[in-house]
C-alpha cells in the first residue's frame, strides 16, 4: 500500500475489520506506550513497521501522572488577589482557586478517557510526522465525509459533542441524508499528534497534510470545517483546491477589509459610513487588538519562553482561559456555579489533555510558524459557508463576508455562542453544518 492511496470506502471498511481482527489475534504487536511525546497514548504497531499504515490508538494516563497532577495543583504558589473588581488584570484569583479546588479533589480524567476510547482513533505518519485523528463513519452509506479541525486553546475535545449528531442524525432529529463521516485530527504539536522537531509546520503545510490524509483514507469527495486555527488550515485547503474538496464551513471567517485592518493596526477611528453590524465588528476587533492579543503576540514571538505553562498546571490553565474576553467570562461563571454551554468537566477535560500530553509549548509554536494575517481575506474560490456566533472575537458582517467569499453558499448569525462553537452550542452548530452542506449530500 503506497503512502498516497488507501482502499475505497467499502473496501476500507473491510480492511479495518481485518485490522481489528488481526489485533485481537495477535498478528499486530500489542498496544505499547508511544514515545515520550505521547506518554498517555498506547499505539498499535503493525508488523513491518509501516508508519503510514493506520495504527489504532488508545488513551491511558498512568495513575502516577494523575497523582502528580493533583500534587502540583495543591502545591500552587498563589499570587495575591487582583487589585480590581473585574478581569482587566487577567483571570481572577477566585476563578483559579475554584478551578484548582475542583481539579485536585473532584475532577475525574478517567471519564473523558473512557469517552475517547469509545471512539475509533488512529495515528498515521504524514509528511514525516505522526498525525492522530478520530475517524467515525456513519452507518448510512451515502454519508458525506468531513474533516474538522480545532484551534488553540482547543483540541479534539471541542468536537466530541457533535460526533454522534452528525454521524448518527436519525437519533438526533435529522434524516439519513444529513449523515457525515467525520475525520477529526489533532494539529501537529497538539494532543496525541507528533511534535515537530524542525520548523516549517505552518497552516499551509498542515493543509497539505490534511489533503494527503483524506486521500489516504480513500475519500473521493469531502468537505472541511474549522474555526480559529482550524479556519486557517481549512482555508488553506481550499486554496490548494484538491478536486475532492467540495466546499468548506467556518465559524471564524477571515473577512476584515483592508481599510478596516489599516485603522485597527494604527489605532485609528473606523472609516466613515459603517453599517451597525460593521461598526460592532470594528469595536470587537479594536477591543481584541488593545486588550486581548497579548497571548498571541507572546506565542508568535517567544513560545519557548513559556516554561511556566509546562511546569505548573495552574499556570497552564490560566494561560488557556485568558484567550478571549467572552470565553473567559463564561468560564468564570461556570466555576462560580452557573450553568452554561460548557461545564467544569468540559473545561478541565481540555486543559488536562494539554497537561498530560505536555503540549503547552509545542502547541504555542504554531503562532511562531504562522506568517498569515489571521483575519484578512484569503481569496478562497470554492464554495464557503459561514456561521457567525455573537461572542466570537468578532461577528463577521454579511457585507464583509460576501466580499471575502465570492461563492458564499450559507451565512447565518446565531443568537448565542462564542469562540468554541461546537463545544458550547453543539445543537446549533450541528444544524448549521447540516444546512451548509445539504446540497452536497448524495441522495
Amino acid at each position: 500500500m503506497s503512502n498516497d492511496t488507501f482502499p475505497s470506502v467499502p473496501s476500507r471498511r473491510r480492511f479495518l475489520g481485518v485490522a481489528a481482527a488481526a489485533v485481537a489475534a495477535g498478528t499486530l504487536s500489542k498496544l505499547a506506550f508511544a514515545d515520550t511525546n505521547q506518554t498517555i497514548a498506547e499505539v498499535a504497531q503493525p508488523k513491518g513497521g509501516d508508519k503510514t499504515a493506520l495504527r489504532r490508538l488508545r488513551v491511558h494516563a498512568p495513575e502516577a501522572q494523575l497523582t502528580d497532577l493533583r500534587r502540583r495543583i495543591k502545591a500552587t504558589k498563589w499570587p495575591e488577589r487582583e487589585t480590581v473588581t473585574d478581569t482587566s488584570q487577567g483571570v481572577q484569583l477566585a476563578t483559579m482557586q475554584s478551578l484548582a479546588q475542583y481539579w485536585s479533589t473532584g475532577y475525574d480524567w478517567r471519564k473523558v478517557e473512557a469517552r475517547l476510547n469509545a471512539l475509533p482513533q488512529f495515528v498515521t505518519e504524514v509528511d514525516g510526522l505522526d498525525i492522530h485523528f478520530i475517524h467515525v463513519r456513519s452507518k448510512h452509506e451515502n454519508a458525506l465525509p468531513m474533516i474538522v479541525t480545532h484551534g488553540w486553546p482547543g483540541s479534539i475535545i471541542e468536537q466530541m459533542k457533535i460526533i454522534d449528531p452528525l454521524t448518527n442524525p436519525t437519533a438526533h432529529g435529522g434524516s439519513a441524508s444529513d449523515a457525515f463521516d467525520l475525520v477529526i485530527p489533532s494539529l501537529p504539536g497538539y494532543g496525541f499528534s507528533g511534535k515537530p522537531t524542525q520548523t516549517g509546520w505552518d497552516p499551509q503545510r498542515i493543509a497539505h497534510a490534511w489533503v494527503a490524509l483524506m486521500k489516504r483514507l480513500g475519500y473521493t469527495r469531502y468537505v472541511a470545517q474549522g474555526g480559529d486555527w482550524g479556519n486557517a488550515v481549512t482555508e488553506q485547503m481550499a486554496l490548494i483546491a484538491p478536486p475532492e474538496l467540495l466546499a468548506i464551513h467556518t465559524n471564524m471567517p477571515a473577512t476584515v477589509p483592508d481599510n478596516i485592518a489599516e485603522a485597527l493596526k494604527y489605532g485609528n477611528p473606523p472609516p466613515a459610513g459603517l453599517t451597525p453590524d460593521e461598526q460592532h465588528a470594528f469595536d470587537q476587533l479594536a477591543y481584541f487588538y488593545k486588550h486581548g492579543l497579548g497571548y498571541a503576540q507572546e506565542m508568535a514571538n517567544r513560545p519557548q519562553t513559556l516554561y511556566g505553562i509546562e511546569d505548573s498546571p495552574i499556570g497552564l490553565a490560566a494561560w488557556m482561559i485568558d484567550h478571549d474576553a467572552a470565553s473567559e467570562a463564561l468560564i468564570q461563571r461556570v466555576f462560580a456555579g452557573q450553568t452554561e454551554g460548557l461545564s467544569r468537566d468540559d473545561i478541565l477535560d481540555n486543559i488536562t489533555l494539554y497537561w498530560l500530553t505536555n503540549t503547552g509549548v509545542s502547541s504555542a509554536r504554531l503562532y511562531w510558524e504562522n506568517k498569515l494575517n489571521f483575519f484578512a481575506p484569503k481569496h478562497v474560490a470554492i464554495p464557503v459557508a459561514v456561521s457567525v456566533f455573537p461572542d466570537e472575537i468578532y461577528a463577521a458582517p454579511r457585507s464583509w463576508t460576501e466580499k471575502a467569499y465570492p461563492k458564499l453558499i450559507h451565512y447565518n448569525r446565531l443568537p448565542k455562542g462564542g469562540h468554541f462553537a461546537a463545544w458550547e452550542q453543539p445543537v446549533e452548530f450541528t444544524a448549521e453544518v447540516r444546512e451548509s452542506f445539504r446540497s452536497f449530500q448524495k441522495a
